[in-house]
């Protein structure tokens, strides 16, 4: 059995790797959760976005954050001028990004469920489309 920092570094470069892949650049913030200053897992971007990215990877159908997190993530990109975005992936599913306005509120912390992921969330492919071409270097 993976424990779940395991899966969820797994699930992180998975994603750095998509993205660098398709003409951005990413990179991953180790320890991001346990740093005296907000910062995301994920960096992604190109010439023309930026993008904080929160992943998280879960073995059930609904996904709990914490207000810290939250806020966090938008503190970070507020600051950075970075677009926040949620990337979650549940069980035999594909990577679904959402943003923070798409979270439930449920009392002192936030959700999100597939259903919900679904309906709201955009795919990797998706979230790239349209700023994945390369962009003229005058250099």
């Amino acid at each position: 059995m993976v424990n779940r920092k395991a899966k969820g570094t797994k699930g992180e470069r998975e994603l750095v790797k998509i993205f660098n892949e398709n003409g951005w650049s990413c990179i991953r913030s180790a320890g991001s959760g346990s740093q005296q200053y907000p910062s995301p897992d994920l960096l992604a971007g190109n010439a023309i976005r930026r993008l904080a990215i929160e992943c998280k990877v879960t073995a059930d159908k609904k996904k709990y954050l914490t207000q810290e997190d939250v806020d966090q993530l938008n503190e970070f990109s507020l600051k950075f001028g970075a677009e926040a975005w949620l990337g979650v992936r549940f069980p035999g599913e594909p990577w679904y990004f959402l943003m923070l306005e798409d979270l439930q509120k449920t009392g002192v912390s936030w959700s999100i469920s597939l259903e919900m992921a679904k309906m709201k969330g955009l795919t990797v492919e998706d979230l790239m489309k349209g700023f994945s071409e390369e962009v003229d270097n005058p250099n």
